[in-house]
């Protein structure tokens, strides 16, 4: 595959995505980067993408953004494991700024039809080492180094008392 599959879409951040500031919301801020995570690595995966999200790795909020503004995200694959994949999200800066209004990791895994994980195609292309994605693949290369934490419930008592 020549290049990798980048995702870019536009949304208009509306009165019902706002706070009582006039501003993005951050429940909406989350809708809003979860869809272009989940477009970007569904593309990245192909037809045969069946993906579930497993965990928010990341998400900084940078900027506050006011109702009316017309916000870009891209999204790319950054990190691809056996059934688990990691997607970069950007919200690109908007006029007069320099830095990204919003930026975000978010971690995939492949399903079958029962929700069990399955094994992701071979040939899926990472955007890691392209400019534009290098400080998220960087955050997330330290933040790999920490364990997940579900092992730590395996054996819990959850009976009620």
């Amino acid at each position: 595959m020549q290049g990798f599959p980048e995702t870019v879409s536009h949304r208009l951040v509306l009165p019902a995505d706002a706070n009582h500031h006039g501003t993005l919301y951050a429940g909406s801020l989350l809708r809003i980067a979860l869809e272009a995570a989940y477009a970007a690595g569904s593309r990245g995966v192909g037809p045969t993408a069946n993906l579930m999200l497993r965990r928010v790795v990341s998400l900084e909020c940078r900027r506050s953004v006011p109702v009316g503004t017309l916000v870009e995200l891209r999204g790319a694959v950054l990190q691809v494991r056996q059934c688990y994949l990691v997607v970069g999200v950007v919200g690109m800066p908007m006029e007069g700024q320099e830095i990204p209004w919003m930026d975000g990791l978010m971690g995939f895994v492949q399903v079958d039809a029962a929700g069990l994980p399955v094994e992701l195609p071979a040939g899926i292309v990472s955007a890691a080492r392209e400019r534009l994605w290098q400080p998220l693949a960087d955050r997330l290369e330290t933040l790999s180094r920490s364990r997940g934490a579900t092992a730590g419930w395996i054996g819990v008592d959850f009976e009620r008392r």
